[in-house]
């Protein structure tokens, strides 16, 4: 049974904060069943890298990376233009020296 996504949230954040990052929720979804996306900051160089999930054929959650820019403001616009298809979205920004996302589950790079 997969956790709430209020829950899983809560958890990725409190495992950015153990891990010496800060973590925020910059939009609430549906708290049940909302599509998250993670936004992580490097301060260090100026960039962002932005996660979404999804879901692979054998049905194993995953991480990509839907935007191929590392600029923050095309990240936003990835974000806005994902908002007004499925309100539901979470956005959760994850800002660390070190630009660590601290997604649990494997990311695929593209």
């Amino acid at each position: 049974m997969l956790l709430s996504t209020d829950i899983w949230v809560t958890a990725l954040i409190r495992r950015a904060e153990l891990g010496g990052a800060f973590g925020v929720v910059a939009r609430k979804g549906d708290p049940r069943a909302g599509a998250v996306l993670v936004k992580a900051l490097n301060r260090t160089d100026g960039t962002a890298r932005l996660y979404a999930e999804a879901t692979r054929l054998d049905g194993e959650r995953v991480w990509m990376e839907p935007a191929a820019s590392h600029a923050e403001p095309d990240l936003d616009r990835y974000i806005e233009r994902a908002l007004r298809i499925d309100p539901d979205v979470w956005v959760v920004e994850i800002d660390d020296k070190e630009g660590r996302h601290f997604l649990t589950e494997p990311v695929e790079r593209s």
